[in-house]
């Protein structure tokens, strides 16, 4: 068995088939977490776990790339036809009746610190990572009151995502959670990683040089996920990436970690379980 903890065939790539890319997963005994961006992502995924008796859970919360008007290239987004965001605002009592609609939601995510495309005048920076900062508390501010966990998104902001979630943690303790397409190094990790949170793998480990963080994260704190439909791992030659595609992630860090297949697959699923309490 594996699970992608983290996929979106919830977004428009997979409108006129993900049913049956679902129903091929669960034959080969592969489980999904299908993660929202903002309301209306957050919601279809809400709406596609209750498809399904078990084995497809969603997770729900805004994007920080959704809090501004962009235009995102394919290459920035790790495949897929691009995409152009409109500002939506993270409204509180709205997303917590989306969470409680449904007991197949098992996490606030993902949410985060997104500093990639960002303002040049020093005046709209610090207004830009203010109101991030400000989405990504009170998205914590939910997960707390619901005891859910967090699928944390991170690009370009490292160092201050590890600030947020440090005040956090002395103020209110633990917050449970994954730091979502891990990319640090191994310092970033450590701190992430006594912080208690698991870091997740996917696709970008096929371009980019992980290979000295994912041996030294010890296995018990590392998960599994594919971002379907972006980073297609090479070995699936296919354009678009699908949650079937974790077994080759799973793959490559068994010949990384110099472990047996079967025992990743074991301690991975292990790990996402008991995470979003599945």
């Amino acid at each position: 068995m594996l699970i992608d903890s983290h996929c979106h065939l919830n977004f428009n790539a997979f409108k006129n088939d993900w049913k049956e890319i679902i129903e091929n997963c669960l034959s080969k005994n592969i489980w999904m977490v299908n993660v929202g961006t903002k309301y209306e992502t957050s919601k279809k995924a809400v709406e596609i776990a209750e498809e399904f008796s078990d084995g497809v859970f969603a997770a729900i919360g805004l994007h920080p790339i959704h809090l501004e008007a962009q235009k995102y290239d394919a290459w920035e987004l790790g495949g897929g036809n691009g995409l152009k965001t409109i500002p939506e605002e993270f409204v509180y009592e709205r997303y917590k009746k989306l969470a409680k609609s449904s007991k197949k939601v098992v996490a606030i995510g993902e949410i985060g610190l997104d500093y990639w495309r960002k303002p040049k005048t020093k005046r709209k920076l610090e207004e830009f990572k203010r109101k991030q900062k400000d989405t990504l508390k009170e998205q914590i501010k939910l997960a707390r009151e619901l005891n859910l966990p967090v699928i944390f998104h991170c690009r370009v902001a490292f160092d201050d995502l590890l600030k947020v979630l440090k005040e956090e943690f002395e103020r209110n303790g633990e917050i449970k959670g994954v730091i979502h397409s891990f990319t640090g190094d191994w310092q970033t990790a450590k701190d992430f990683l006594d912080m208690g949170f698991y870091l997740g793998f996917n696709g970008i480990i096929f371009k980019l040089n992980l290979e000295e963080v994912i041996r030294r994260v010890p296995l018990e704190k590392t998960i599994l996920e594919t971002d379907s439909p972006y980073l297609v791992p090479p070995q699936c030659k296919k354009e678009r990436n699908d949650p079937c595609c974790v077994k080759r992630i799973a793959e490559e860090l068994s010949q990384i970690k110099k472990k047996d297949f079967k025992k990743i697959a074991e301690i991975t699923t292990y790990n996402t379980k008991n995470l979003f309490g599945l």
